[in-house]
Parts: structure tokens; C-alpha cells; sequence
């Protein structure tokens, strides 16, 4: 796990780069696919405590948020079958696929109706934004096994005033939140640097 944590903390060290350089939406995405991606692409490193499902509904981890709430880091775990309201994210994000699959179903807000569906798998990462695209419906596209896909949004998404769209017409407001009470633990270097020392007489 310590090599993982290190994959995880380089990829927060790139993503706390991206939003200091202060470049455009565009560039902003296209950089972070490349890390994101280059996480998801080993799963070795997702501590356990975020990654166990609700049998009754998807399970929101936050596994790093910026110090000026700038971007946030989350585990999407979704047991099987599950799925989300309608709803956006009023700000940009991007979905990185660690295990099983999941379908993201776009939507038209004015006619209600579905745009079209991409299904991720491992290894894959989308993008989310009101500039490109902000309204989806999510599910675990395996009715048998649990899913996880690791999001990272421009803002501490867990406090993010967002809206669910019902399809009689209805629009509701929501705050997601978090389920975890703790963070994964990514400063202990102390192995590592122990290792460096010179060794006792």
C-alpha cells in the first residue's frame, strides 16, 4: 500500500500544479485526464475503508480535499444496480474508472430526455462541465458486483449547492456531502525516510 499512496499523492502534487498554473477549462481537463488517468491505470493503491459499498444506496469517500477547496478528490463506490437522481455539478469534473463499470446517461434539460449514454471501464476517464456537458444520470452498469470510479472536481464537491432534476419538471437542491469521517493517510513518509538514515552501531 505504501507504493499506492505514493501514486495517489503524486497525482494530488499534479492536480494542486494544474490549478495553480491557472489555465483554461480545456487545457485544465486535458492535463488532468492525463493524471487522473495515470492513477486508474494501477489498483493498488484505493484504501479499503473507501471503497466499501451501502447496500441501500451509492457511497460518496473523500479522499483528498484542497486546502483553498480549489479541487477534491472522491471515491464513487456503487453496489450493484445502483444509480443517481438527474443531477449537475456547477463545476468542472472529471470520472476516472477503477473497477467494474458504470453507464453515464446525458440529459436535455429542456426536453427531459436523455442524449446519449457512455459507458466506462477501467481505465477510462470522462469529463463533466458546464461548459461541455453537466448533466448526467450515473449507475453501475454491472447488476452483480460493485463498481468504483475516482472523481475529481473543481471545488470541494461535498459542500457544492447542486440540483437534482426530477423528470415530471422538478428541480431540487442538494449538498452531496461525504460518508467517510477520516482521510486516507497521505503524509507518513517515515518508512521511507528511515530507510535513508544511516544504520546504528
Amino acid at each position: 500500500m505504501a507504493e499506492g499512496i505514493e501514486r495517489l499523492r503524486r497525482c494530488i502534487a499534479g492536480f494542486t500544479r494544474l490549478v495553480e498554473a491557472r489555465l483554461t477549462e480545456e487545457r485544465l481537463l486535458d492535463e488532468g485526464r492525463r493524471l487522473l488517468g495515470e492513477l486508474i491505470a494501477v489498483d493498488d493503491w484505493l484504501p479499503d475503508a473507501c471503497a466499501v459499498p451501502d447496500p441501500e444506496r451509492y457511497q460518496q469517500y473523500l479522499l483528498y480535499c484542497d486546502p483553498l477547496e480549489r479541487f477534491s478528490m472522491v471515491s464513487f463506490v456503487w453496489g450493484p444496480g445502483q444509480s443517481t437522481p438527474i443531477h449537475d455539478h456547477t463545476v468542472w469534473g472529471l470520472i476516472g474508472m477503477l473497477r467494474g463499470a458504470e453507464l453515464s446517461h446525458g440529459w436535455d434539460l429542456a426536453t427531459r430526455c436523455r442524449t446519449g449514454t457512455t459507458r466506462l471501464e477501467p481505465g477510462m476517464v470522462d469529463a463533466v462541465s458546464p461548459s461541455i456537458g453537466d448533466v448526467h444520470q450515473v449507475e453501475n452498469a454491472l447488476a452483480d458486483r460493485v463498481s468504483i470510479s475516482i472523481h475529481v472536481y473543481g471545488a470541494n464537491i461535498g459542500a457544492v449547492a447542486r440540483h437534482v432534476y426530477r423528470e415530471s419538471g422538478e428541480t431540487v437542491p442538494f449538498v452531496s456531502g461525504y460518508v467517510n469521517t477520516v482521510l486516507p493517510n497521505l503524509w507518513d513518509r517515515s518508512a521511507a525516510v528511515r530507510a535513508t538514515l544511516p544504520a546504528r552501531a
